[in-house]
């Protein structure tokens, strides 16, 4: 049976930890993701995360059922960062691109924990505050129902998997990114056109593009569709 989660207003009356720092659900998150970020998912244990927080391992599960109740906390984390401070402006496409651009920048600036936490669905605040704005968004620009369902999927799991994408390179040594960068100013830009015309004739542009995220991009081209689905429902 896992232990019961004690209630944040009783957690913050608990007594101070051995260094005088007392506990939160919010200061546990944020130390865990600094401990990913400077150690990679490995190094992020319950032992480890009570010794970072001056705490024993066990006083964790008073905050957390467990370190996946744990890593859900920082998926959810990571999407309120991306939220803080946004306003929809009425303008459905603008706030879908500022929402999905926000987002994916958050997680790839957590990129270890975007790997442990992009797959997951947390049923967090954050998390629920997302998807109630982006098919309030939708549906205030007058997609049917189904089609908001439908274009919400693909935006957030466009979103979420280029984060993911991103992320993983953001995590590879620094000679394997330099050397997948370069493969494309060497292999592909040296291909002869005799065998290869199309990469050939397309290597500079490759070799500059190949190397950003795709996302935006990615982005631009649903949002494309989406406007021209509302045009239609329109005519």
């Amino acid at each position: 049976m896992p232990k019961p989660v004690v209630p944040e207003e009783k957690r913050r009356r608990r007594r101070p930890t051995r260094s005088g720092t007392v506990l939160s659900e919010r200061l546990i998150v944020e130390t865990a993701l600094r401990m990913l970020r400077e150690h990679g998912t490995a190094g992020l244990t319950a032992r480890r995360l009570g010794l970072a927080l001056d705490a024993d391992p066990s006083t964790l599960y008073r905050y957390f059922r467990g370190m996946d109740d744990l890593t859900l906390a920082i998926g959810d984390a990571l999407i309120g960062q991306a939220l803080d401070g946004w306003r929809p402006t009425g303008q459905w496409r603008t706030d879908l691109r500022t929402v999905g651009l926000r987002i994916h920048a958050a997680y790839v600036a957590h990129p270890q924990a975007a790997l442990l936490t992009t797959n997951r669905v947390t049923g967090r605040a954050h998390e629920l505050a997302a998807d109630e704005a982006v098919l309030q968004v939708l549906r205030t620009a007058g997609f049917p129902l189904p089609d908001t369902v439908r274009i919400y999927h693909a935006f957030i799991d466009q979103t979420l998997a280029f984060a993911a994408l991103d992320a993983a390179s953001l995590t590879l040594p620094s000679a394997s990114q330099r050397a997948d960068e370069e493969m494309w100013r060497s292999t592909y830009a040296g291909l002869p056109r005799t065998t290869h015309p199309r990469i050939a004739e397309a290597a500079p542009l490759l070799a500059t593009r190949m190397v950003t995220s795709a996302y935006p991009t990615a982005l631009e081209m649903l949002l494309d569709s989406a406007a021209a689905q509302l045009d239609a429902i329109g005519s």
